[in-house]
């Protein structure tokens, strides 16, 4: 293992990570550019690669493209990637209390330590993981995302009622396109374009940074942009160094959660941000600050984020299930050079597997300098002018959501979203919930329908296997306490209102 490890080293591979990790930085932090396609723009140029770079290079990228989504979403309150959504609020807040590098230096310090736990239960517990990870069906796939829908109701910082109308609002939103069953269209309105459904990096760049752009814009404010104060380099980083020490616990709890969710195919660095976010104000001194401004949150979700990434490639690697979109892209350039993932990939390809974990460490270690150098830059747009940033962050945002799908179908979409966004907060709806239900929405009706087909419409198979049994009694649990909850805030005395 070792001298597969000093192959990571040499001059090529590492000049590969790299330059990756820069790319990675960059393409994380533009409103509306997610790691895969980062890692899809980066496809083309593995060709002229051998296998052990080529799968350092998507690495890489990965690692620190993930990390990257948390720029924008503390600077322009755009989360550059769904599981930044889950603490987006929280970022924003830190950053908007003049504190922008010490929140962004802090989520760089647990996404990198997070990574390396992710990369240590991989290299030691791959095959088991991969054992348990296979036994997930279609039953676990749908509470598990179920799970994760619950998780983004019960974190939210509104009233439940509330919490659910913006879950709602996403999953008719993921409603769109054709019916998985049946093939027939729904809310397409005569559309092709629609036919797909509509692409959660669209509505996310809508719901968060053009209602965002409303909101300065009705500002009357003259001033820049958020009006944020940049603290100096030395003391965010202090700042940021005490809140790892302070939360060491949570960063080793999530980043172990983290990797154990990223395992299950389907699930990726989206549900595991959002439950180890839930988890964290679940066993949390202080759970009333979360969504206001709590470094806490940002700390677990963090690093389940990067955790994650490491975490999906266990199913990839050891069986050829991709954990997520990225691994699915992983195993087409593994194919492509000649290399099968399978159970046998640690004897036939050893020098693939403890290369990849070489990489995946040294990844996030140099993820620390790239990401470092990002923030320096980032917050530099702090101090453009108001009238200057919002035209640019409008334009970067429909050129995003425009590289997605190359339809103007994108940019219509994320203007109506963005009008959504804007009423939706005005009405105190939270946005979050409504993005997690984009994004899980198709998984959760597709997996529901595929288990039904097979139960033949009967309930007792979702709950037959033993780890359908306890997703499906958490998950319900979880639902019987929100009703609970709910039915508390309906009921609570209110204060009455002196007529003026």
């Amino acid at each position: 293992m070792l001298e597969h490890f000093a192959a990571v080293l040499a001059p090529t591979n590492l000049l590969v990570i790299l330059v990756c990790t820069f790319y990675g930085a960059f393409v994380g932090a533009m409103p509306g550019l997610t790691a895969t396609m980062a890692v899809a723009l980066l496809v083309p140029f593995t060709y002229f690669m051998d296998p052990l770079a080529a799968v350092s290079a998507i690495v890489a990228t990965t690692t620190t493209a993930i990390f990257a989504g948390d720029i924008s979403g503390a600077l322009l309150k755009i989360p550059g990637t769904p599981a930044s959504a889950a603490y987006v609020e929280d970022s924003y807040a830190i950053a908007r209390a003049g504190k922008p590098r010490t929140v962004l230096f802090t989520a760089l310090l647990t996404a990198s330590l997070g990574g390396i736990i992710g990369v240590a239960i991989l290299t030691a517990a791959a095959p088991q993981l991969a054992r348990f990870a296979v036994r997930f069906s279609s039953y676990e796939a749908f509470w598990l995302a179920s799970l994760g829908l619950t998780c983004a109701v019960f974190v939210g910082t509104s009233s439940v009622a509330r919490n659910f109308a913006s879950l709602f609002i996403g999953l008719i939103i993921a409603s769109v396109g054709i019916d998985v069953v049946v093939g027939h269209p729904r809310f397409t309105f005569g559309s092709v374009e629609l036919l797909n459904g509509i692409s959660f990096i669209p509505a996310m760049i809508g719901m968060f940074a053009l209602s965002e752009l409303l909101r300065n814009a009705q500002s009357r404010d003259p001033g820049r942009l958020a009006t944020m104060v940049v603290e100096p380099v030395g003391e965010a980083l202090r700042a940021a160094f005490g809140h790892v020490r302070r939360y060491k616990l949570n960063v080793g709890r999530s980043g172990v959660l983290g990797t154990l969710i990223g395992a299950l195919p389907g699930a990726g660095a989206d549900i595991a941000a959002w439950i180890a976010y839930a988890l964290s104000r679940r066993l949390s001194r202080s759970p009333e600050k979360y969504g206001r401004g709590h470094i806490e949150g940002v700390v677990d979700g963090g690093s389940a984020n990067n955790a994650a990434v490491a975490g999906a490639w266990t199913p990839a690697i050891v069986f050829g299930i991709p954990g997520d979109s990225v691994t699915a892209i992983a195993i087409g350039v593994l194919l492509m050079k000649g290399l099968t993932p399978g159970p046998q990939i640690f004897t036939t390809d050893a020098a693939l597997v403890y290369t990849l974990f070489g990489s995946f460490f040294l990844a996030n270690v140099l993820m620390l300098f790239s990401g470092f150098l990002a923030i320096l830059a980032a917050t530099r747009l702090l101090r453009a002018p108001r009238a200057v940033l919002m035209p640019m962050v409008l334009a970067l945002s429909l050129v995003g959501g425009y590289a997605i799908t190359a339809s103007t179908t994108a940019i219509w979409i994320i203007l109506a979203l963005g009008a959504l966004g804007f009423f939706m907060e005005r009405a105190r709806i939270p946005i979050a919930p409504a993005i997690l239900g984009i994004v899980l929405g198709r998984i959760l009706e597709d997996n529901f329908m595929v288990s039904m087909l097979k139960a033949r419409g009967q309930i007792a198979p979702f709950f037959a296997r033993d780890e359908s049994l306890v997703l499906g009694v958490l998950t319900l649990a979880l639902w019987a306490f929100l009703l609970l909850r709910a039915g508390r805030e309906i009921l609570r005395p209110r204060p009455l209102q002196r007529k003026t």
